[in-house]
């Protein structure tokens, strides 16, 4: 998906600042901001692939203009509606309407499912395509549903540097398609490919990309 989100390369934006002993949470909301799309997200309705596509769905003045708990708060709030946890009256009103048709989540098995984390590595025998040092061409894809491709790479070469294994395919899982499992790889990229001869040479970008993003160069 090409949104706001997707700044990787981008210019003007001004420098990112470090900021010295930062604080895991700037306030108290961003804690339950947090908290709440966690436990929400243990209910099993839906996987961390849609949820990050729900916050890309932001529009992108309103994404440009908020900060990172929000656009969580936001893209949980449509979550929760698309998923038919609450509607968009008990949202607007604060109010919850009487429900029988949900099944709470503990604490203890919240924090379980948390400490576990998602099964996105699969095992699998499944052949890859491509193999370390193998040189390999970034698809020019635009898709309107969610990709881990960033931007800046499509169209680009690349070299293969290894082999993850067998994971779920985060596009077709963000989108609600299904895991569609395949290799995902390290591909490293010469700064000049991808930021022009101006560029060093001596640097490398190393991303995450899976068999669907390639094509052998």
């Amino acid at each position: 998906m090409n949104g706001a989100h997707d700044l990787g390369g981008m210019q003007g934006f001004g420098p990112v600042g470090a900021e010295p002993d930062e604080p895991v949470f700037h306030a108290e909301w961003e804690r339950r901001a947090f908290a709440l799309t966690l436990a929400a997200g243990a209910l099993g309705k839906w996987n961390i692939d849609q949820s990050r596509y729900a916050r890309e769905r932001q529009p992108p003045a309103e994404y440009l203009a908020t900060s990172y708990y929000e656009h969580w708060l936001y893209g949980l709030e449509k979550l929760l509606v698309e998923k038919g946890l609450v509607t968009a009256e008990e949202l607007a009103t604060g109010k919850a309407a009487a429900r029988s048709d949900l099944s709470p989540v503990g604490i203890t098995q919240m924090s379980e499912i948390i400490r576990r984390g998602g099964a996105h590595r699969i095992a699998s025998d499944l052949p890859a395509r491509f193999s370390a040092g193998q040189k390999v061409a970034v698809r020019n894809r635009h898709p309107l549903g969610h990709t881990r491709a960033p931007r800046y790479v499509r169209g680009r070469q690349g070299v293969i540097d290894r082999d993850h294994g067998v994971f779920v395919f985060a596009d077709s899982s963000g989108s609600d398609q299904g895991p569609k499992p395949q290799h995902c790889y390290v591909v490293r990229f010469a700064a000049p490919e991808l930021w022009g001869p101006e560029a060093n040479p001596r640097d490398v970008v190393l991303v995450d990309l899976w068999d669907d993003h390639l094509d052998p160069a």
